[in-house]
């Protein structure tokens, strides 16, 4: 049985309430440890000041009963610690040639009185010893700091010890008891630091799990799951995101079902005309099997149209369908112009020309002019007039490219006008024109890829001559910036009337 893995909440509140624990810790420690520095430096202090005090007496002090200096170390101890009173948790306590002879207070200095350590110090000093000593000892109080101080009176052998010490747990036990209230209210305040993390986590990380359960939901047959965008941070951002992308994949998926039926009805068509002549061929009449092998070839060319034409739409949906270069504008529509002309015996004219140098694919531009141009041909007659022009004009949205294949054929309806550029699609004016229904959506596909669009329009009335319903004219509309970098003028470039 494997263990779940903790939660993205649990990992986050985890390491918050750590990071704060760690703070608060390091924080306490360094104050313990800077108020427990500046205990010990008013100890020191202290004892400095007494040592000073002491000093001064023994140079400049008389005694107070005779009037004169003092005539014995003991008597100085003695005045001195009638002088001195003790601090909290200071005690003082003199020797006399190694004996013990005041101490005050008298009750807590028996620690500092009974200890050995004191007694082999004061034991160690000779009439000539002028050196403090400092120690500290383990007492049933605690640790107790004490400090030794020779005391002698010129002229007499008598050894004097002036022992002055404080007790340094009882000292710091405030500082102590602050510290175990720190402790406390720490880990209270971690505590609810846990809760309030716990639950703004979650609350944050709710847009997350509506996510997670979305994506869960979300199968190749139900792409309706959304998920609700309930706030304008990083998050609701991140879910508006995944609803976009479940959009772009709900309709990729249908266009491609959509792709799928409308591919497999036409070519099932010709696959059914194929296995029908097949079923009722005659193998033993040549004429009967000439005729079949005619139409098979006629059918399985145009099953090789069809495919190559799904070809090229599926790769349109790649980013390297379009691959940007400089095309000189004017050039480009002579020679298309002068390609399109071998399509058919009509009134090929150039209607306008830009004479400009723009971003774009040229092979892909030419693939899209000859598929309207051979469109035109198919719709118009001999005495029919075909237009191919470019231009570039000023638009709300920028400078754009505009080109276009004109005729004056029949038209097309204006509730076609969408229609006839979706996949399969045939405009009723098509009749018994043959085609597969893929060249206006490869046309799009085409301008798409360089950010633009096309259209159809009734062409201009003054280049029709109006019987045959108006004609059509295809536009091509692309942003001049993209996907290219812009424009600028071109080297050379033909007047309309050498161009038709």
């Amino acid at each position: 049985m494997s263990l779940r893995r903790p939660s993205v909440r649990a990992k986050v509140v985890t390491v918050v309430v750590a990071v704060t624990a760690i703070g608060l810790l390091g924080a306490g420690l360094l104050t313990h440890a800077i108020q427990s520095q500046q205990i010990m430096d008013d100890i020191s202090e202290d004892f400095d000041q007494e040592i000073g005090e002491l000093q001064r007496l023994a140079a400049d002090g008389v005694d107070p009963e005779t009037g004169e200096d003092f005539h014995g170390a003991g008597r100085l101890m003695s005045v001195a610690m009638e002088r001195n009173v003790p601090g909290t948790n200071e005690m003082f306590v003199s020797y006399l040639d190694g004996a013990h002879q005041q101490s005050n207070p008298p009750a807590a200095s028996r620690v500092v009185v009974e200890s050995e350590l004191v007694q082999d110090v004061v034991d160690g000093l000779t009439p000539r010893s002028s050196t403090t000593v400092q120690r500290e000892i383990e007492t049933e109080i605690g640790r107790v700091w004490f400090v030794v101080v020779p005391v002698t009176v010129p002229d007499r052998q008598e050894v004097g010890a002036y022992v002055m010490a404080s007790a340094l747990d009882q000292s710091l036990e405030a500082e102590t008891a602050v510290m175990r209230t720190y402790a406390i209210v720490c880990s209270v305040a971690l505590v609810l630091l846990g809760l309030f993390a716990w639950l703004v986590v979650s609350r944050l990380l709710r847009p997350l799990r509506q996510l997670s359960a979305t994506a869960t939901r979300v199968t190749e047959t139900d792409l309706s799951q959304r998920v609700p965008v309930a706030t304008d941070d990083d998050l609701g951002e991140l879910a508006g995101a995944f609803n976009t992308m479940l959009d772009r994949l709900s309709t990729a998926i249908e266009t491609q079902r959509q792709f799928l039926d409308d591919a497999g009805h036409e070519l099932r068509t010709p696959l059914t005309v194929l296995r029908g002549h097949l079923e009722v061929l005659d193998p033993d009449d040549p004429a009967d099997v000439r005729e079949t092998r005619d139409l098979l070839l006629d059918e399985t060319s145009r099953m090789g149209q069809i495919v190559e034409e799904l070809v090229l739409l599926a790769k349109a949906e790649r980013s390297d369908f379009v691959a940007p270069a400089p095309v000189d504008l004017g050039r480009f529509t002579d020679d298309v112009h002068d390609k399109a002309r071998a399509l058919g015996d009509r009134r090929w004219v150039v209607d306008a020309r830009a004479d400009v140098e723009v971003s774009a694919d040229a092979h892909r531009l030419t693939q899209a002019v000859l598929q309207l141009a051979d469109n035109a041909v198919k719709f118009t007659g001999a005495d029919d007039e075909v237009g191919i022009g470019t231009q570039v004009l000023d638009g709300a949205a920028g400078r754009v490219v505009r080109l276009w294949v004109r005729d004056t054929g029949p038209g097309v309806p204006p509730e076609e006008a969408d229609r006839i550029f979706d996949r399969f699609a045939r405009g009723s004016a098509a009749g018994g024109v043959p085609g597969s229904g893929l060249g206006l959506a490869i046309v799009r596909a085409i301008a798409q890829g360089h950010g633009g669009d096309v259209v159809v329009e009734r062409s201009d009335p003054s280049t029709s001559s109006g019987r045959h319903g108006g004609g059509a004219r295809f536009v091509m509309t692309w942003p001049v910036a993209g996907p290219g970098q812009g424009e600028r003028p071109a080297a050379r470039g033909a007047t309309e009337e050498e161009a038709a």
